[in-house]
């Protein structure tokens, strides 16, 4: 088990994001975790990166995560890629890619991860020169993915990769998700997009109201008569 959460739960002053969250994601697996806005998915990936506190049980690899700073668990092999993309936006598509990769000194593998990166994304070897700024915001989601990807990630986390893109490059992004997952790193995805996930994951956790509502393979949740009705929009 690569990532191992036992009842976890997560505050914002007095009002409760989290509340005894238990889920679990294997080396090499695709977890989705789908809800309605408000209901926690945002706060449990920063809680697994550490720039929002929890308490109960939160292990990695074998060890506990509670203890780390948020630069400590990027070492670990957990990179977040959050909502919004968060991207240095007046620097260039490659200087924003390297920063990615800047708690890293193997700079022979950090040059073949690029390539991997730009591979994945070819848009991004074309626009390596030209700001952020002025790229689509499906081409920027790219750059947020790749940035995350910079830093070797076992574990890649996701925050709705496909709010606020277009259709067609939304398709890229969730097929260059599949490929992430199939070169052997472990991914846990929020997504407000139940169809698209639901196309790609192993397993699914649904958050209501900061608790898992429900959990099972991707397969059964998209046969669930009430995620098909609420998530799916179909009878």
């Amino acid at each position: 088990m690569l990532l191992d959460i036992e009842n976890l739960s997560a505050s914002y002053g007095k009002a409760t994001a989290l509340e005894d969250i238990s889920m679990h994601v294997d080396s090499g697996e695709m977890v989705a975790v789908l809800g309605p806005n408000g209901a926690g998915k945002t706060t449990l990936l920063k809680a697994i990166s550490r720039s929002v506190e929890g308490k109960g049980k939160l292990s990695f690899d074998g060890s506990s995560l509670l203890p780390l700073p948020a630069h400590a668990v990027v070492g670990r092999g957990i990179c977040h890629c959050p909502e919004g993309r968060r991207l240095f936006t007046e620097l260039t598509v490659k200087k924003n890619l390297m920063l990615g990769a800047y708690l890293r000194n193997d700079r022979a593998a950090i040059e073949r991860d690029y390539q991997r990166v730009t591979e994945l994304f070819p848009i991004l070897r074309e626009r390596a020169s030209q700001v952020v700024s002025t790229l689509s915001g499906g081409q920027q989601q790219m750059v947020a993915i790749g940035r995350a990807l910079m830093g070797a990630p076992k574990l890649l986390l996701l925050d709705e990769p496909s709010v606020g893109i277009a259709h067609r490059l939304k398709m890229e992004i969730f097929d260059a998700i599949r490929t992430i997952r199939e070169s052997g790193v472990a991914v846990l995805m929020a997504e407000q997009d139940a169809q698209s996930a639901l196309r790609i994951a192993d397993r699914v956790y649904v958050l209501e109201h900061g608790r898992v509502a429900q959990t099972g393979t991707a397969a059964e949740i998209a046969r669930d008569d009430r995620i098909r009705q609420i998530y799916l929009g179909v009878e």
